[in-house]
C-alpha cells in the first residue's frame, strides 16, 4: 500500500469516525429524551391507577350502602324480617319474635330507616 492510499485511508476512518460520533450522541439524546418520558409516564399511570382504584372503591361502597329505597342490602334484609311480622330490634330482646298482630314497633323502623353515622 502506498503512503497516499494509507493516509487517505486514515483520512477516511476519522470522517466515518466523527459521523459515528455525531451518531451515538444524536441517539444517546433520544435515549435520554425516552427515558425521562417513560420515567414521566410511569407516574402519570401509578397516578391515574391510584385515582381509578378511589373511584372503584367508591362506587363499590356506594353500590354496598345504597339500593331500591336508599336501603343498603343488611337494611332490605331487616325490612323483609319486618314485613313478614317480625321484630328485627332488639329492645327487651324481641329480636326474631312475632310482632302481634303485625302491630307497628317504632323500634324496628328505628332500626331500618333510622340514620346511622
Amino acid at each position: 500500500m502506498k503512503k497516499r492510499e494509507l493516509f487517505d485511508s486514515f483520512e477516511q476512518m476519522e470522517k466515518s469516525s466523527q459521523q459515528m460520533q455525531r451518531t451515538i450522541a444524536s441517539v444517546k439524546e433520544e435515549m435520554e429524551r425516552i427515558v425521562e418520558q417513560n420515567a414521566e409516564l410511569a407516574i402519570e399511570n401509578s397516578h391515574l391507577r391510584a385515582r381509578l382504584q378511589e373511584l372503584e372503591e367508591r362506587n363499590n361502597r356506594q353500590k354496598g350502602k345504597t339500593t331500591k329505597n336508599g336501603l343498603s342490602k343488611s337494611r332490605q334484609n331487616l325490612e323483609k324480617l319486618y314485613e313478614e311480622g317480625f321484630h328485627v330490634c332488639n329492645v327487651d330482646n324481641m329480636y326474631g319474635s312475632r310482632r302481634i298482630n303485625d302491630e307497628p314497633c317504632v323500634f324496628c323502623q328505628d332500626v331500618i330507616y333510622g340514620e346511622r353515622h
